[in-house]
């Protein structure tokens, strides 16, 4: 008897628990209003910027430049004395989404060498595009309106800047891949 009754209190629990369901979970993380101004357009997320005319990094969330100095890598919140009068608007800025790619530095350099002197991208405080204008440092931030679209579909004023000025289409997905 004891049996069946726990038998039958099993079944009665059993129907009346119900399972969880797993449910996939998608989080995009957008950091387009702490980028630089002088990044380039084209990218929701960038953890760290390389730049080739420098040979050195820039960290986006800690707004700080990494450089080679005496065998070390230094951090300063500018460029170093040889390299202070890079027009950052211009140069050009490989994205990487990768942790301490100064470690890296030697595939880095050899990689993204060539563009080395390339004034080829729209930088963010030049885009015309709405959600750069999250920034408050953006000129055009007066103008910003958060329309929930952060994957750079969103237009202003008609006007599409995808920031490669080539002829290829940049489709924002750079992974320290250019």
């Amino acid at each position: 008897m004891k049996r069946v009754v726990l038998m039958l209190a099993m079944m009665f629990i059993g129907g009346a628990v119900t399972v969880p369901t797993a449910k996939a979970q998608v989080q995009i993380q957008v950091n387009i209003g702490s980028q630089p101004l002088w990044g380039p357009v084209g990218y929701n997320q960038a953890q760290y910027y390389y730049i080739p005319d420098a040979g050195c990094y820039y960290d986006i969330n800690r707004s700080v430049f990494v450089y080679p100095q005496g065998g070390q890598w230094i951090t300063g919140p500018s460029l170093p004395g040889p390299y202070a009068n890079i027009d950052l608007y211009r140069v050009h800025k490989v994205v990487i989404n990768q942790p301490s790619p100064w470690l890296h530095d030697r595939d880095y350099r050899a990689q993204y060498g060539s563009y080395k002197g390339r004034y080829d991208q729209t930088a963010i405080r030049d885009s015309h595009i709405n959600k750069y204008y999250a920034n408050p440092q953006h000129p055009r931030h007066n103008e910003w309106h958060d329309n929930g679209n952060h994957n750079g579909d969103q237009n202003h004023g008609g006007y599409h800047d995808n920031g490669n000025h080539n002829g290829n289409h940049d489709n924002g997905n750079h992974n320290g891949q250019h």
